[in-house]
């Protein structure tokens, strides 16, 4: 019973952590749509553009996140590819690991399984909850990711937003700061709304990229099902025929 005991909060450490990294900000529902093209396009855009100078995808190569969201391998190289790298290639960034580590205090992560260790729901409020914070090396804060490292690569898309706090009093009358809300005090190039649905592509984009077999495997899926519902006929007839001389 014990093992059993300790097998379970083993396997609950992860959703832990996970909630202890947005400490109680509500996490927004990211409308991902691993079936829409024009979308996981706009996202890939947007991640070569402004993620992979510090990111990487290392278990995705070029050509089949191509085909997978409708580019042909020409498009790949012409709108995608900006390193030199061939079609074929994995989409690592140029940055050498030692610089990286040294500039931001830690290597940015490798970002292929970040929608599935991390959430789509947390990776979409994450990337819209930049603040400004001059307490911090490079200006700004994260609700989601309090203290992170990342500076805010998408501010000119964004603008800048500074926070709004509500204060909050105890039974013993300690008051404390929460995070509501945002308020733009520098446009970005996008608007508030346009700059949600681009943070919905790449979301949708790096949730491809996470698990480029996903639609594949449901359509799978369906036929298996239906192979087990149409077997569980065939076996039961056949313990029918099996059995009737004993019933």
């Amino acid at each position: 019973m014990k093992r059993i005991i300790f097998a379970v909060m083993f396997l609950a450490l992860p959703c832990l952590s996970f909630g202890a990294g947005g400490e109680g900000y509500p996490l927004k529902s990211a409308p991902i749509d691993p079936h829409d093209k024009a979308s996981l396009q706009r996202g890939a855009k947007l991640f070569v553009n402004y993620c992979m100078g510090c990111h990487s995808l290392e278990h995705q190569r070029y050509n089949r996140m191509g085909r997978d969201i409708g580019l042909t391998d020409e498009q790949v190289k012409e709108n995608l590819i900006f390193t030199g790298a061939k079609v074929g290639d994995t989409m690592k960034n140029a940055m050498p690991k030692a610089d990286a580590k040294r500039w931001f205090g830690v290597t940015p992560p490798d970002l292929t399984l970040i929608a599935r260790s991390r959430g789509v729901d947390y990776l979409y409020t994450y990337l819209q909850t930049f603040y400004q914070d001059p307490s911090r090396p490079f200006g700004v804060n994260n609700a989601v990711f309090p203290n992170a490292g990342m500076p805010h690569v998408l501010w000119q898309l964004q603008g800048m937003q500074k926070p709004i706090y509500e204060v909050h009093k105890d039974a013993s009358g300690h008051e404390t700061k929460v995070l509501k809300d945002f308020e733009l005090v520098q446009p970005g190039s996008m608007s508030p709304p346009e700059f949600k649905e681009a943070m919905a592509d790449l979301t949708n984009f790096l949730a491809y990229a996470g698990e480029p077999i996903k639609l594949e495997r449901q359509k799978i899926g369906i036929w298996v099902l239906l192979f087990l519902v149409l077997a569980f006929g065939v076996f039961y007839l056949l313990k029918k025929e099996y059995w009737k001389d004993v019933h």
